[in-house]
């Protein structure tokens, strides 16, 4: 048995054997050969995948490959050593020095507590209890974070961070809170500061969390709604009264910044009012806890671009997309009506109205007059306030060759934007108003789901709106009445837009829809509180709008939007794309930023009894001139201000104990001086 087995294993294995050394042999011939990786002809590649160098080694295709991924790698990590390291270490290129490196150096170290209150939006928002399509989202961020969900599930993200269209507080089964402490509002995005350069300052000099505080809240909610869904109000008060007295009873340095100045006025009047509806801290608790109160970006007169926000769901920036790519933001697939569900959503949010233009005509202007006549359009070619002269011939004449209308904040056509007033069509408030109750006739199954207000409105209704009317910051509100009347009945529960004629009068002080309106409260009888308006200049910023009819015929479709084709007749024109423009930060004009501090509180006026010293502090935006700089240093935006090292040093010197006289006082670089004097209003 075992020579049978041998001899089969001599018979089978051995032609085996004898073709594999065969192979073997032509393999060895074909070293010679070129590289097979760069020869044209496959058989050769088949035939020898490898070559021998000079040293010796056999090279691959893969090798080549791997060469290649490394060269790659190590350009690319040598490109970021280099742009960490070369301004840190080569002559010109040195990173500048950040304001709390140089006061520390100084001597100056923290003294008074400092508290923080965001602004809208930039504050972060987490899930505590939703619907089933977010059950994985417990205490994840769905505001102020990465923002993916927005791609994962944007209809139910837009549900959870909608609020209840009645009540204006949480819908059934939904739970959404502000993130506390100092990360609430730090970053609003990965890499994308709000407060981060000043924390990172003011802890260079000694601050931490006993005598650094970020007020967190939801700012969805009608200030109001804070305190009586969260107890916000009350923990801010709590709050400072700790920080007051575990900081060696040294009063509270407060920087709201954007929508967090009319809300922290808010609570200035909320904390002397007595119980249930105030805080009852009495009228001498802000003159014993607050030294001053630093606003950035202040919102006090409103914001018109809230105004097309709320109208159409749309500003600047979305009717220029919507003009490029009508598809992307207007399309019927998938139900992707994108605008429609924001506007939907934004009308929950009753913060929003507290940012409506306050002051009607008296501070922005009638059909044919506005405080910032004379204008000058283009920012970049304007002189310094020094140089310039009132009496400027060429303004006069570009000023009469092309007048713009702002105190005509929506207008229905360029003609309307610019006729004389009495050219324009009479406008009757009662025939805006019928919109409220015309309801919706005639629907079709198409328009069972509504997703605005507009839906509810007869089309006839619609049309007359828009018979090339213009409306000024007084019957803006009368048309927002009539599009959204459910939006505006109750938040202006919460809110008051108008003047006080008499602030002696019970109502301004026991009601709080008056109280964020500086225009109809009084300051707090604080004579040694000091208050700053900070904020950039020289960025053109929304004021007022020309408008279309929307071509659509969906019933679910917003029937107006910024006729983007309109411009100006010269190329240095206010109005481009629809949209008049006027100095500012980008979002805030001028006017609403400074008006309270330049005229409104100046001295001992009806509306600052007490006469708390104000101050105008205002920074020049300068662009970042190269990469390396960032969102710039020396920066006007209205959030990018929040990384200006002129402001982030006026803030650290005043809560290092310094006053406002003691850094230079007024710093008035626009012309808030001379459009509020044009403003005739009883002080």
């Amino acid at each position: 048995m075992g020579s049978i087995l041998r001899f089969r294993k001599l018979s089978y294995l051995a032609p085996v054997k004898l073709h594999t050394e065969k192979k073997v042999e032509q393999e060895k011939k074909a070293v010679d050969v070129p590289n097979p990786c760069f020869s044209p002809e496959p058989t050769k590649r088949a035939l020898a995948p490898t070559v021998r160098r000079s040293g010796g080694k056999e090279w691959r295709c893969m090798d080549n490959c791997c060469w290649m991924i490394g060269f790659l790698c190590t350009t690319w990590w040598l490109c970021l050593f280099l742009f960490n390291c070369l301004p840190a270490t080569l002559p010109g290129f040195q990173a500048p020095e950040s304001p709390g490196v140089r006061l520390k150096r100084e001597g100056i170290t923290a003294l008074h507590p400092v508290v923080m209150v965001p602004g809208i939006v930039t504050g972060g928002l987490e899930l505590w209890e939703g619907k089933p399509c977010a059950e994985d989202l417990f205490r994840k961020r769905l505001w102020g974070g990465g923002f993916t969900e927005i791609i994962r599930r944007p209809l139910c993200w837009l549900e959870h961070l909608s609020l209840d269209n009645e009540t204006g507080l949480d819908p059934p089964g939904i739970r959404v809170r502000a993130v506390p402490g100092l990360v609430a509002a730090d970053y609003f995005g990965p890499g994308y500061f709000v407060w981060a350069v000043l924390i990172e300052n003011l802890a260079k000099i000694g601050y931490e969390g006993k005598n650094l505080y970020m007020a967190a809240y939801d700012w969805r909610l009608s200030f109001q709604n804070t305190e009586i869904r969260d107890q916000a109000l009350s923990r801010l008060k709590s709050k400072i009264e700790l920080m007051y007295v575990i900081n060696g009873y040294k009063k509270v340095v407060v920087v709201p910044h954007s929508m967090g100045v009319v809300y922290f006025l808010h609570f200035l009047k909320w904390v002397e009012t007595p119980p249930p509806v105030g805080g009852g801290g009495g009228s001498g608790w802000c003159s014993k806890h607050i030294k001053a109160v630093m606003n950035i970006g202040p919102t006090f007169l409103g914001v018109p671009k809230t105004v097309s926000n709320l109208f159409s769901g749309e500003a600047k920036d979305v009717a220029f997309l919507r003009a490029m790519d009508p598809g992307v933001l207007d399309s019927e697939m998938l139900g992707l009506q994108t605008v429609e569900h924001l506007l939907r959503a934004g009308r929950t949010w009753d913060s929003i109205v507290s940012l409506l233009p306050k002051g009607g005509e008296t501070i922005w202007g009638n059909l044919d007059w506005s405080p910032e006549e004379n204008h000058a359009c283009d920012l970049s070619k304007r002189k310094p306030l020094g140089e310039r002269n009132s009496t400027d011939g060429n303004a006069k004449r570009s000023a009469l060759k092309e007048p713009v209308k702002y105190g005509r904040m929506i207008s229905f056509g360029k003609a309307a934007a610019e006729l004389p007033s009495s050219l324009l069509p009479s406008l009757d408030p009662k025939d805006i108003l019928v919109a409220q109750t015309t309801t919706k006739k005639n629907s079709t199954s198409s328009c069972s789901e509504v997703r605005t207000e507009y839906d509810e409105m007869n089309r006839e209704i619609i049309g007359k709106i828009a018979e090339n009317k213009a409306y000024t910051a007084r019957t803006v509100l009368d048309l927002l009445r009539a599009v959204a009347p459910k939006m505006m009945k109750r938040a202006e529960a919460h809110f008051s837009h108008g003047i006080a004629d008499n602030l002696d009068d019970p109502k301004y002080t026991q009601h709080y829809k008056y109280w964020s309106n500086p225009l109809e409260t009084k300051l707090p009888d604080a004579p040694d509180m000091e208050i700053y308006c900070l904020y950039g200049i020289g960025i053109p910023t929304e004021r007022s709008y020309v408008y279309k009819q929307s071509p659509s015929s969906r019933c679910k479709s917003i029937p107006f939007r910024i006729d983007t084709s309109v411009n100006g007749d010269r190329g240095e024109s206010c109005l481009r794309g629809g949209v008049s423009f006027v100095d500012g930060d980008e979002s805030v004009p001028v006017l609403s930023a400074g008006f309270m501090c330049a005229k409104g509180w100046r001295g001992r006026t009806r509306f600052n009894p007490s006469g708390a010293s104000t101050y105008v502090r205002e920074y020049r935006h300068k662009p970042p001139a190269s990469l390396l700089e960032g969102r710039g240093a020396e920066s006007g935006a209205h959030v990018d201000i929040m990384g200006n090292v002129g402001l982030i040093e006026d803030v650290m010197r005043v809560a290092a104990g310094a006053t406002g006289l003691g850094i230079g006082g007024d710093r008035v670089h626009s012309d808030i001086v001379r459009m509020s004097d044009r403003i005739n209003i009883r002080l």
